[in-house]
């Protein structure tokens, strides 16, 4: 807090990464130009919600009209949690390929490096079950938290499950709130994903009518192209989990297209910034 004129007035502070190429549009897909948008439009007001910085950036962007909008709004609102579930769900983390951070790799590990830079360090994926054990029986990396926030994620029981697996080891017949198992749950997680990305390919396909040929189509590309990977993220981590939990996926659940030792072996020429 500082003094000024008598008054007491908070000083706040943003910050954020920009990943931005060589592309024309600068970031290579025309949404994630979105991200920039809404960097701005916080530090000049953080009060503003999603959905308003989204409607806004669709307006300016794209077209004013209603019939498209709304429906392009729902997509971006729901991009980011259909992201995490095909790829990181309940709490899971740092599941991506060493070199290059965009596809799967949760089996990665390099001879010799720093196990914190491993995907198993952080999954510890045993027989037993699943996640990092961060509260005072594990690492205790719950201390950090000041109260009440350190009983609520230290305590199993108390933990909200989309950060399960970042605070606690859990068996793979823990009962969740659901009341499916953490294995079902996981499973169930990772398929909403996908069917989330192809909706979003649904949806825009119904929008051609209301913008430029040219802007469709890339845009309609980049939707195929996140619907392959979550197949890809999906199918990866589960038959890769399942080696651990000794249990089917779901057979109501959408099946597997690719063999797991296929996917080890996908290696991308490409580092951290391309």
């Amino acid at each position: 807090m500082t003094a000024s004129s008598g008054n007491l007035h908070r000083e706040t502070a943003i910050a954020a990464v920009a990943n931005i190429g060589q592309d024309s549009n600068w970031t290579g897909h025309h949404f994630a130009q979105a991200n920039w948008y809404a960097f701005g439009r916080l530090a000049w007001n953080n009060t503003l919600s999603s959905a308003q910085i989204a409607g806004e950036w669709i307006g300016l962007t794209f077209s004013r009209e209603e019939a498209f909008v709304d429906p392009v709004k729902q997509i971006m609102l729901n991009s980011r949690e259909a992201a995490v579930d095909y790829m990181m769900p309940l709490g899971l983390h740092h599941l991506f390929a060493f070199d290059h951070h965009y596809g799967p790799e949760p089996w990665g590990d390099i001879p010799g490096g720093r196990p914190d830079w491993m995907p198993w360090y952080y999954h510890n994926a045993d027989s037993l079950g699943i996640g990092f054990d961060r509260s005072i029986y594990g690492s205790n990396a719950v201390a950090q938290y000041n109260p009440p926030l350190d009983k609520r994620y230290g305590v199993r029981a108390n933990c909200p499950e989309n950060l399960l697996l970042w605070f606690h080891h859990v068996p793979w017949d823990y009962r969740m709130k659901s009341g499916k198992t953490l294995w079902t749950a996981l499973c169930y997680h990772y398929d909403q994903g996908v069917q989330k990305v192809r909706e979003f390919q649904k949806v825009w396909d119904r929008m051609e009518k209301h913008i430029d040929p040219y802007r469709f189509k890339s845009v309609q590309s980049k939707l195929r192209m996140q619907a392959r990977d979550a197949v890809w993220w999906k199918d990866a981590c589960l038959q890769y989990f399942q080696l651990f939990s000794g249990q089917p996926i779901p057979y109501e659940l959408e099946r597997p297209i690719h063999d797991l030792e296929e996917l080890k072996r996908i290696k991308l020429p490409m580092g951290h910034h391309n």
